[in-house]
């Protein structure tokens, strides 16, 4: 792997700022709150003893759904040896934050939550692209929740993108927190592979999104099996 400065559009750089945006979207996605890598401006890659690999780097991340764009900088450690793990990402992207969706993010809340019938869905988006008006904020969910998957997952040499909400399906639940089992269909680029996920998770506004079990199906037969949702 190159050190020192690197080429913004080449793997090392663009790779790094991924994991960012799988970052923010950890941190601070919803169903109306989306995170996307719009360019990488620079990036420097140096060796730190005993731990890793670090990347500098100054990207423009863009909120997708208000269409607003920042600058900002960015620190994603890769551990290496005994210490390897999830990478370590710190950024700062304020500006993005300041979109108010408290109004929209009630209503859906409200609306799922008194709901007669849970909500089940499937292929979103379908095989022309397309996802129904009303299901785009599980669409969004399920990127929020997959991201959790692709920043533990992600190391120098992986690049992820998500690909494809298989099923959703909303289950009861005695709590405030509305809760989906979910088979997530992920894109790693470098190995052209797809990669089958079952994801049971959590969502209300105030916590936002909780990741409480993560399983990557190995075998086809293995997609039609629940989580333990007990």
């Amino acid at each position: 792997m190159a050190t020192g400065e690197l080429n913004p559009n080449h793997y090392p750089a663009q790779r790094a700022a991924k994991v960012v945006q799988h970052y923010l979207n950890t941190r601070y996605g919803s169903p109306f709150r989306l995170f996307g890598l719009h360019r990488v401006h620079s990036g420097n890659a140096e060796d730190v003893a005993d731990s890793g690999r670090m990347y500098q780097l100054e990207i423009s991340a863009q909120e997708i759904i208000s269409n607003t764009t920042e600058k900002c900088s960015a620190e994603v450690l890769f551990p290496r040896g005994e210490r390897q793990g999830s990478a370590q990402v710190q950024a700062s992207c304020e500006e993005l934050l300041k979109s108010n969706i408290t109004a929209p993010e009630e209503a859906l809340y409200q609306q799922y939550k008194n709901n007669q019938s849970l909500l089940s869905a499937q292929n979103l988006p379908d095989s022309h692209g397309h996802i129904e008006p009303d299901m785009r904020p599980f669409w969004h969910l399920g990127i929020v929740a997959s991201s959790v998957v692709m920043l533990n997952e992600s190391t120098e040499n992986t690049l992820y993108n998500m690909a494809q909400v298989a099923n959703i399906t909303q289950l009861a639940t005695e709590n405030d927190q509305l809760k989906f089992d979910s088979h997530i269909l992920l894109h790693e680029m470098v190995s052209q592979e797809i990669i089958h996920w079952k994801l049971l998770f959590t969502w209300s506004p105030p916590e936002g999104v909780k990741v409480l079990q993560m399983e990557q199906l190995r075998h086809c037969h293995d997609c039609e099996t629940p989580l333990n949702t007990s």
